[in-house]
């Protein structure tokens, strides 16, 4: 009965809802956690979820990939982790080669390295084997390096690198060339060149040579001192003391010979102005350079031979080059004397290392032939390419320069060098410089100095053979710098009458108070403008070493008075 009230009463209220108000259907089924349709019948859904649109698998697929792989690494992570420390622990755990100890009884030369590691056994063969191996000449001795080491290194190693045999000896074969390299290191250190006998001064009051004796050398004999070392190394007598064995060796010239082997091998000779001051820094230099001596294989710079040109060593201003301009130095005319030797220097067969051309074509040699110094500059440099001493021979008197190399003739005999120099091109001069001159006319100018046209030059070294030109080849390039014309003219319009010309001064005519010439001759502190190849004007050249040819005693003729005269051998 009351069940049946309660259905009714349900169904009562159900039917309110369905003929009543939605409201109450809402707040009904919000209650009973069902949902009902709206019409004339209908019955609340048995659980029946919402079906799903394929996004939705999408997105399952997806997030399973990702957890996926995120496993994966963390797996790997791990696994790298323990591996890592099991690495570890197989590496400190786990001796390496050179501390592997052997399991089996093996032999070096009677020492048993059972149970030993690498180091262990090389200490136990080095206590038997124990390197002092020395050599000795009279007070001196050289101790060999461990030639031991080599062979010991290369034992062990084919016995802790595979399957050992149970005995092993120690040999020595195959260290020909360790022990030359050590016989040839200690005659490094004892072997004496024999001196010949040679130019070793100059006695400035006589005017000689000074010569010194010829001294013998010693030499180490190399192949029995190889023999003796390999023949203790055989026998293993790491602690031998070996006796080195040196000969004599004689020099191949007396000091008797070398005073008639010595002779002038190249000479030049300038003409110097009459400039006095420019006459006195020639003579200063030159004397600087008298007795000069340089060894086999030195080399010279003027530079350094002559020092710096001061008026503390007594040398005088006169006409030099300074950027180009003609300027008062101290020092001015000192490129004579570097020409001058440069001249002597290749007629003797001798490298030159350095050389340059003026910034203007010179005129005490023919251009292409000079050579241009300033100190703290441009140098002329030679080496000594002979197998004796070379020395320098100079004199200064009557306005002439002659310097000579003195030595023992580097060249075949009949064989001379000369250089011969020719113009290949003229250059345009600067443009003219002005000056105002009223006393001229408006319309009229007045050359005061005329142009001068610069120039390039190549230089041929010509080999000769007993007269007989055996070879003309390409020496160096020079290239000079022309000079402008000075011109006088009237621009302003205005005319002053010239005042009585026996009361006038002189009218510049071009020549400088320093003598014929000093305009035109480049001399010492030049230090601009240096031409000297295909370069063109104001380049330097440094000379190549010049092909070692015949010595020559006849020289290329200045336009100033080159001389080719060789005067009798003075220097014994």
């Amino acid at each position: 009965m009351n069940q049946i009230d309660n259905r009714q009463r349900s169904g009562g209220r159900a039917s309110s809802s369905r003929n009543g108000s939605s409201k109450n259907v809402s707040e009904t089924g919000r209650r009973t956690g069902q949902t009902y349709r709206t019409g004339s019948s209908y019955q609340p859904k048995r659980g029946k979820k919402r079906k799903r649109g394929p996004q939705y698998n999408i997105t399952k697929i997806l997030l399973a990939i990702i957890l996926a792989v995120a496993a994966f690494i963390c797996v790997m992570a791990a696994v790298k982790l323990i591996g890592g420390r099991k690495a570890k622990e197989t590496e400190v755990n786990t001796p390496t080669v050179s501390e592997t100890e052997l399991r089996k009884e093996v032999k070096v030369d009677g020492i048993s390295i059972a149970g030993m590691s690498r180091e262990e056994a090389r200490d136990a063969i080095e206590k038997k084997y124990q390197w002092g191996m020395k050599v000795t000449y009279h007070d001196d001795q050289y101790e060999l390096k461990n030639l031991l080491d080599k062979k010991l290194d290369s034992l062990l190693e084919e016995i802790y690198s595979g399957e050992p045999k149970e005995s092993y000896t120690l040999e020595f074969d195959g260290l020909d060339e360790d022990v030359q390299a050590e016989v040839k290191a200690i005659a490094g250190k004892w072997d004496v060149a024999a001196k010949n006998g040679s130019i070793s001064g100059f006695d400035k009051s006589a005017g000689k040579f000074v010569y010194s004796g010829e001294k013998n050398g010693v030499v180490i004999n190399q192949d029995k001192l190889a023999s003796d070392i390999l023949t203790q190394l055989k026998d293993k007598n790491f602690q031998a003391v070996i006796a080195a064995e040196g000969k004599e060796v004689a020099p191949k010239i007396t000091e008797a010979q070398a005073k008639e082997m010595y002779k002038v091998i190249g000479t030049y000779t300038t003409t110097t102005t009459a400039n006095s001051a420019r006459n006195k820094n020639i003579e200063l230099a030159s004397e600087a350079l008298n007795g000069v001596i340089l060894q086999p294989g030195e080399e010279f710079s003027f530079n350094k031979a002559t020092g710096e040109r001061s008026t503390a060593k007594g040398y005088r201003p006169a006409g030099a080059y300074l950027n180009g301009e003609l300027v008062e130095e101290p020092g001015g005319g000192v490129c004579q004397v570097s020409s001058t030797l440069y001249n002597a220097v290749v007629f003797a067969g001798i490298s030159t290392t350095e050389r340059h051309a003026h910034s203007y074509e010179p005129s005490y040699v023919t251009p292409g032939e000079d050579a241009m110094v300033s100190y703290g500059g441009p140098d002329m440099k030679f080496v000594n390419n002979s197998t004796t001493a070379i020395a320098i021979r100079t004199s200064f008197a009557d306005r002439k320069l002659k310097i000579s190399i003195v030595g023992i003739p580097i060249l075949e005999e009949g064989v001379t060098l000369s250089m011969t120099s020719k113009k290949t091109a003229e250059l345009d001069a600067p443009a003219p410089v002005y000056e105002e001159d009223q006393t001229l006319q408006p319309t009229e100018e007045k050359i005061v100095k005329a142009e001068t046209k610069g120039s390039r030059w190549v230089t041929n070294l010509v080999t000769k053979k007993n007269g007989v030109v055996v070879s003309d080849e390409f020496f160096h390039n020079s290239t000079y710098r022309g000079k402008s014309a000075t011109i006088k003219r009237n621009k302003s319009g205005v005319v002053i009458p010239a005042t009585d010309p026996a009361t006038s001064a002189p009218e510049t005519t071009g020549v400088s108070p320093q003598g014929p010439g000093e305009t035109t001759a480049p001399h010492d502190n030049e230090t601009a403008g240096n031409s000297g190849g295909p370069q063109g004007p104001g380049t330097t050249e440094t000379q190549p070493t010049q092909p070692q040819g015949p010595s020559s005693t006849t020289e290329a003729a200045g336009d100033n008075g080159g001389q080719n005269v060789i005067p009798p051998n003075p220097f014994n």
